[in-house]
C-alpha cells in the first residue's frame, strides 16, 4: 500500500487530473481482462505525479487489486540496482505470499538476486546469458502472480534508476503479453537532460505500441484556487490566488509551499529564487531539526531511524522532538513502514543538500559509514554494502573506500548487475592510487576477482592487483553491453602487461577482445584469437589455455572447420579436465563432436553430443544445455533427420524456458522451424520462426528464422514476402563476420528466388560469388541445397535463348563444386543424385533411370515436398520417353506430387503438375481409374495396411485384422508413410483418397486419419 501524506499543506481535495486518472483507471480495466499494461508518467518536479499516483492507488486496492510500490532509491549519486523491483517485490510477497512462493518455485536460486528473502543465491560462473535468464524468470514470475490477480506495480523516480533496473523495465515493457498487472513507472521530465541515461530508455519504450505516456502539465489558475481552498480550508482571497498562480506558474508543490508560507506570513520578502522557496520553512524550524534535516539529506532517499540516531547522536528525547518539529511543518515525513523518515518532497532534499558545505557533506558521510560499520543490522541487509560503499566514497576516505567499493562490486556481480558493477569498479580503479599501500596489501583475488582465474597464482595468499580490477571490469563492461568501455579497459590492460612478460594474463585480455570485436562489428575476432593462441604456445595446462584452444576450435567450427579446429578441440578438453575446468571441458567436448560430425564419422560425433547432454543436465551449467540442444538439435536437422531433432529441440524448449535462457529459446525456435520444413509442416514451421523472432534480443536466431520463412514463402510462390524476409535475415546477419552456416544459406535462397523471378543472370553472379569462395569442409549441408537451385534455375532455363550464353560455363563450375563434396548422410547422397538429374536437365537430357535413382533415394527420407519434386521430374522424364506403358505410372506420380503440393500450398509444384498433367492428357483426380500401388513402391502386405489406415484402423486393430504383432504393424506405417512422403496417417489416408487406391465399403471410412 501506498503511505497517507498528511499535514496542512497537502489539499485533503483531489485537484484536477481528471483525464489523467481516467486513463490509469481504463488501463486497470484492461488489466482485469488478463492483457498487461504499461504507463509511464512524467512531469516536471513538484508538479503532482505521487499525488495522482496515490490516488490511482486507493481506487485500485477499493477494486480489489493489489499495488506494489518500489521507488528508485538515491544514496549520494548511487543507485542500489534493482532497489524499486527488490521493494514491490517484497510488497507483494507479503501480500500475496503463498501465490508468490508458488510462482517462484523451483526457481528460488536464481529470483533470490532481486528477493533475498527467496534464498541465498548460487555461485557459478557469469555468462551473457546471466541477465537475460534472470529478467525473464522475473518475468514469468509476474505473469504466474497476476494470472488470477491483478496486481499494479508501481515504480516511481525512475530519473534516479540504475541501469539494471532501467534494462529490467524495458525487458519486461517488451515481453509481457500475459496477466492482470499494470506496470505504472513516474520519472521527473525535467531532470531528463540530453545526456540523461534514461532518455534513450524513453525514446526506446516510446516505439511500443504497448506503452502509454502521461504527461502531467501544471495546473491552470482555476486548479490552483481549489487547490489553495483544498489547504487553507477556506475560499482564498482572489488576489492571493493571483499571486500565488504567479509565482509558482502552476506547479502544484510550489501552490502548497507558497500557500502555507502565505497563511503563516512569511510570504512578504521571498525571492524568487527555488533555493530561497525551498528552504524558507526548514530555516524556521528550531536549530536542532534543522541539524536533523540536513543529516536526513546526506543518508539517502530514506534513513532508518535507528541509523539517524546513531548519526545525530542526540538524547533520543531531543531527537524525537527535533523530528516532531520537522514533520509537523512538513518537512520530513515517516518512510513506508514507519521504521525511517524520508523528505516530504525531493526537490526540499536536494535544496537542503545542496546548502550543505562540502567539508561538512563529507563529515556527514564519514558519519554514517562509521555508525553502519559499527552496527550492520541499521540497515536493511540488501541495502547495506552499497550505502556503506557510496558513504565511505563520499567521506573522501580511500583507504576505507577502496574495500568498500569492492565488497559492493562483487554483490552487484551476484545480482547480475553488471552495470553498476562496473561503475563501482571504475570507482575502486580510481581510488586505487590513492588508497595506502597496506590497504591494498590485505586485498586478496579470491575475494574479488572472479572474471579469470590467476594465472598460476593462489587466490587466497596473493595481493589483488589492478589488472584484476581490469580484467573484472572488462568482464563486467561486456556483460551489461558497455563493449566500447570494455575495449578500451583491455587496451590499457594490454599496455600495462607489455612489460611484465606474463603471457597467460595478456592471452586472457585477447580472449576478451576477441568477443567484444565482433560484438562492435569491427571483424571477426580471429586476429585477437590467434594472439591468445600465440602467447600460450607451448606453455603448461591451465585454466586460460583451456579456454583460448577452446575459442579456437568454437571460431573455427563455424568458418573454418577442418584438422586444426579439431586438434585445438581435443586439447581444450584434455587441459580443461586437467586443471577441474568442467564448463570448458564440455563446451570444448561438444565443439569436438560438431566437428567430428562435419568430418564424416557422423555416429562418433553425434555420441560427443550426447554424452555433453547427459552430462550438462544434471550440472546445471545453462550455457552448456542451451548449446547442446541448439547444435545438436541442427546437426541432426543438417544430415536429414529431422523427426529425431524435433525430439531433441523440443526438450531444449522445455529447459531453456524453465530456466529462462530466452537467447538460446530463441535459438532453438528457429532450429525448430528448420527441422519442420523438410518434414512438410510448413504452417507449424512459419509459428517457430515468427516466435524465434519475438524471443530473444540477439539477431542472429532472428536471421535464421527469417531465411525459414523466405524458404516457406518461396515454396509457396510469394515472392515480394521472399524478397523481404531474405533481406531481413541479411540485415540480421549483417557483414562484418560472415559465416558458411549464414552465408550459405541465404545465397541458396537468392539463387532460387533471382531464377523464379526470371532474373538468371542475378541467379548466376550470386552462385559465382559463392563458388569464387569455395566450400568449406563441413558445410555440405548448406551447399548442397545451393548447388541444387542453381543447377534447377539452369534447367528451367534451358529453352531460353538469353539463357544460353554462360549455361557451359556454370553447369561446368556446379559440376566440379559437386565432386568436391561429401555424401556421407543418406539426404548429402539423395541430394547429389538430385542436383546431377538437375545437371542433366540442364543439358536437354531427361534420364528415366537417373530420376528413378533420385526418387528412391527420397523414399527413404522424411522429406514430403522433396519428394513430391521429384516425383514430377520423374514423371517428366517417363512422359518425355513416350513409352505407352510409362504413362499409368507417371500418372501415379502426379497425382501423389499434386496431393502433396496442394496439402502444403505449393502452389508452383501444383501449377506445374497440373500444367504436365493437362499436356500428357492425363487426371489428376481418381475418376479415370484407380491406380496399383505397385507404382508408389509399396509391398503387398504395406498395401493391405494402407487401405486399413485409409479405414482410420489403429495399429492394434491393424495388428488384429491381418493377424501381425502392433509392433510390425508400426513398422509397415512408418515405411508407408515414407515411401508415400507424408508426414502422418491422416496424410497417408487423404493421399489414398486422392489417388482412389481404395473403394469405400463395409463400413470403411475412407481417408480418416
Amino acid at each position: 500500500m501506498l503511505w497517507q501524506v498528511e499535514t496542512q499543506s497537502v489539499s485533503p481535495v483531489f485537484v484536477g487530473r481528471a483525464e489523467e486518472l481516467q486513463t490509469l483507471k481504463d488501463a486497470l480495466a484492461r488489466a482485469d481482462t488478463g492483457e498487461p499494461q504499461a504507463l509511464l508518467l512524467g512531469g516536471e518536479a513538484g508538479v503532482g505525479k505521487t499525488r495522482l499516483v496515490e490516488e490511482f492507488a486507493h481506487h485500485a486496492t477499493d477494486g480489489g487489486a493489489v499495488v506494489a510500490l518500489g521507488g528508485c532509491v538515491e544514496i549520494g549519486a548511487d543507485g542500489l540496482p534493482f532497489a524499486p523491483f527488490s521493494t514491490a517485490l517484497r510488497a507483494l510477497r507479503h501480500a500475496l505470499p503463498t501465490e508468490l512462493a508458488a510462482a517462484a518455485q523451483g526457481q528460488e536460486e536464481e529470483l533470490a538476486r532481486l528477493l533475498p528473502e527467496l534464498g541465498a543465491t548460487g555461485p557459478g560462473r557469469h555468462d551473457e546469458n546471466g541477465t537475460a535468464r534472470l529478467f525473464e524468470l522475473t518475468a514469468r514470475l509476474l505473469e504466474r502472480v497476476t494470472a488470477d490477480r491483478t496486481v499494479v506495480l508501481a515504480l516511481e523516480d525512475l530519473h534516479w534508476a540504475d541501469a539494471s533496473t532501467r534494462h529490467l523495465l524495458a525487458y519486461l515493457l517488451r515481453t509481457l503479453r500475459t496477466g492482470r498487472l499494470v506496470v505504472l513507472a513516474t520519472y521527473r521530465a525535467d531532470d531528463i537532460h540530453r545526456r540523461h541515461p534514461l532518455r534513450p530508455l524513453l525514446a526506446e519504450l516510446d516505439r511500443l505500441r504497448t506503452v502509454r505516456r502521461i504527461e502531467l502539465d501544471r495546473f491552470t489558475h482555476a486548479e490552483v484556487g481549489r487547490q489553495i481552498a483544498g489547504i487553507l480550508a477556506a475560499e482564498p482571497d482572489p488576489d492571493q490566488v493571483d499571486e500565488i498562480f504567479e509565482r509558482s506558474d502552476g506547479n502544484a508543490f510550489f501552490v502548497e509551499e507558497l500557500a502555507v508560507a502565505s497563511h503563516e506570513g512569511c510570504c512578504t520578502g521571498l525571492t524568487d529564487s527555488l533555493r530561497d522557496l525551498l528552504l524558507v520553512r526548514v530555516e524556521a524550524l528550531p536549530e536542532t531539526a534543522q541539524r536533523v534535516a540536513r543529516i536526513v539529506a546526506e543518508g539517502g532517499s530514506t534513513v532508518e531511524y535507528r541509523l539517524l540516531a546513531a548519526v545525530a547522536r542526540l538524547a533520543e528525547d531531543d531527537l524525537i522532538e527535533a523530528l516532531r518539529a520537522a514533520v509537523g511543518a512538513s518537512i520530513l515525513t515517516p518512510a513506508p513502514g514507519g521504521d525511517g523518515y524520508r523528505f516530504r518532497h525531493s526537490l526540499v532534499r536536494e535544496a537542503v543538500g545542496d546548502d550543505l558545505l562540502p567539508g561538512e557533506r563529507s563529515r556527514l558521510n564519514r558519519a554514517y559509514a562509521e555508525a553502519l560499520q559499527a552496527d550492520p543490522g541499521l540497515v536493511p541487509a540488501d541495502e547495506r554494502v552499497m550505502r556503506l560503499a557510496s558513504y565511505w566514497y563520499h567521506a573522501h576516505d580511500p583507504a576505507k573506500a577502496l574495500p568498500a567499493v569492492l565488497d559492493a562490486s562483487v554483490t552487484a556481480r551476484r545480482r547480475h548487475a553488471y552495470s553498476e558493477q562496473l561503475r563501482l569498479l571504475e570507482r575502486a580503479m580510481e581510488l586505487w592510487e590513492t588508497a595506502p599501500e597496506d590497504v591494498r596489501a590485505g586485498l586478496r583475488p579470491v575475494d574479488y576477482a572472479e572474471a579469470y582465474p590467476p594465472c598460476g597464482c593462489d587466490p587466497a595468499t596473493t595481493p589483488l592487483r589492478y589488472l584484476d580490477l581490469m580484467a573484472e571490469a572488462a568482464v563486467a563492461g561486456r556483460l551489461c553491453g558497455e563493449r566500447e568501455r570494455a575495449l578500451k579497459i583491455t587496451k590499457r590492460a594490454l599496455h600495462l602487461l607489455e612489460a611484465e612478460g606474463d603471457p597467460l594474463r595478456s592471452a586472457w585480455f585477447w580472449i576478451q577482445r576477441s568477443r567484444l570485436i565482433p560484438a562492435q562489428g569491427r571483424g571477426d575476432g580471429w586476429q585477437e584469437i590467434e594472439t591468445a593462441k600465440d602467447l600460450v604456445c607451448g606453455l603448461p595446462p591451465s585454466e586460460v589455455h583451456a579456454e583460448v584452444l577452446a575459442t579456437v576450435a568454437a571460431w573455427a567450427m563455424v568458418r573454418a572447420p577442418g584438422p586444426d579446429a579439431m586438434t585445438a578441440a581435443e586439447r581444450a578438453v584434455e587441459y580443461a579436465r586437467m586443471v577441474g575446468a568442467t564448463d570448458i571441458e564440455l563446451n570444448a567436448r561438444l565443439t569436438l563432436g560438431l566437428l567430428v560430425v562435419d568430418a564424416g564419422d557422423i555416429e562418433a560425433g553425434l555420441a560427443l553430443m550426447h554424452e555433453v547432454r547427459e552430462q550438462a543436465l544434471p550440472l546445471g551449467l545453462p550455457s552448456v544445455i542451451g548449446r547442446v540442444h541448439i547444435n545438436l538439435g541442427s546437426v541432426l536437422v543438417g544430415i536429414g533427420r529431422p523427426e529425431e531433432a524435433l525430439g531433441i529441440l523440443q526438450e531444449g524448449l522445455r529447459l531453456t524456458q524453465d530456466r529462462g535462457l530466452r537467447d538460446s529459446e530463441a535459438w532453438i525456435w528457429a532450429n525448430l522451424a528448420e527441422a519442420l520444413i523438410p518434414l512438410g509442416r510448413w504452417d507449424e514451421a512459419t509459428e517457430a520462426a515468427v516466435t524465434a523472432q519475438r524471443t530473444g534480443q540477439v539477431a542472429k536466431p532472428h536471421g535464421c528464422a527469417a531465411r525459414c520463412l523466405a524458404h516457406v514463402a518461396l515454396s509457396r510462390g510469394h515472392l515480394e514476402e521472399a524478397a523481404r524476409h531474405l533481406a531481413d535475415g541479411r540485415a540480421s546477419y549483417g557483414t562484418h563476420d560472415p559465416m558458411p552456416q549464414n552465408t550459405l544459406p541465404l545465397s541458396r535462397l537468392a539463387i532460387a528466388l533471382a531464377a523464379t523471378e526470371g532474373r538468371l543472370p542475378d541467379a548466376r553472379a550470386e552462385l559465382a560469388r559463392t563458388l569464387d569462395t569455395g566450400f568449406q569442409p563441413g558445410t555440405q549441408r548448406y551447399a548442397w541445397p545451393l548447388l541444387l537451385a542453381a543447377a534447377t534455375a539452369e534447367a528451367d532455363a534451358r529453352d531460353l535463348p538469353a539463357a544460353q550464353e554462360g549455361r557451359a560455363e556454370t553447369l561446368e563450375r556446379v559440376l566440379t563444386a559437386v565432386k568436391t563434396l561429401t555424401t556421407d548422410a543418406p539426404v548429402w547422397h539423395a541430394y547429389d543424385q538430385w542436383v546431377r538429374a538437375e545437371l542433366q536437365r540442364a543439358e536437354g537430357h531427361t534420364p528415366v533411370d537417373l530420376w528413378s535413382t533420385v526418387v528412391t533415394a527420397f523414399e527413404q527420407l522424411q522429406r514430403p515436398y522433396d519428394l513430391a519434386q521429384v516425383r514430377h521430374r520423374l514423371a517428366e522424364a517417363l512422359l518425355t520417353a513416350g513409352d505407352e506403358h510409362d504413362r499409368a505410372p507417371a500418372a501415379d506420380l502426379l497425382r501423389l506430387s499434386h496431393a502433396v503440393a496442394e496439402h502444403l500450398g505449393a502452389r508452383p509444384l501444383a501449377d506445374e503438375v497440373t500444367a504436365l498433367a493437362q499436356r500428357a492428357r492425363l487426371p489428376l483426380t481418381s475418376d479415370a481409374r484407380r491406380p496399383s500401388t505397385d507404382t508408389l513402391g509399396l509391398t503387398t502386405r504395406e498395401h493391405d495396411v494402407l487401405r486399413l489406415v485409409s479405414a482410420g484402423r489403429t495399429n492394434r486393430q491393424i495388428a488384429e485384422e491381418l493377424f501381425i504383432s502392433p509392433k510390425t504393424a508400426s513398422v509397415h506405417v512408418s515405411n508407408i508413410l515414407a515411401k508415400l512422403g507424408v508426414a502422418g496417417r491422416g496424410e497417408a489416408a487423404a493421399v489414398a483418397h486422392r489417388m482412389g487406391l481404395f473403394a469405400m465399403g463395409d463400413g470403411e471410412r475412407v481417408g480418416a486419419g
